[in-house]
């Protein structure tokens, strides 16, 4: 069985998606000041590379934990579920299914206690 990263087609893709991805965060004012100071091309390479891994892909994620990256920004519940929503659409966005939106969203979700409330 092939990971989701082959499914969605690898790393490309998946820039793909976290560009669009990005363009939803940044254009909602609920979420938006996180990335206030943010280097934007820097966040998208380290993102695709996260999500890739995350997806079954080549572990090339050389990130911080993920309580020690959102230290400090005391994300609260619905700025987590503003990012996953704006992660589904933009996974809808290039046609991956609903099957396949909800795995992917369900290793994200995973994440919440390291991320929110740091």
């Amino acid at each position: 069985m092939s990971t989701l990263y082959e499914k969605f087609g690898g790393e490309e893709t998946i820039a793909k998606v976290v560009d669009y991805f990005y363009d939803l965060v940044l254009a909602d004012d609920s979420v938006n000041h996180f990335f206030k100071h943010t280097d934007m091309e820097k966040q998208r390479r380290h993102q695709t590379k996260f999500i890739s891994y995350a997806l079954g892909g080549p572990n090339q994620y050389s990130g911080g934990a993920m309580a020690k990256v959102h230290e400090g920004l005391n994300l609260q519940p619905a700025h987590f579920d503003a990012i996953v929503r704006h992660l589904g659409s933009a996974l809808q966005h290039y046609g991956v299914g609903e099957e396949d939106i909800a795995t992917t969203l369900e290793k994200v979700e995973s994440l919440r206690n390291d991320i929110i409330y740091k």
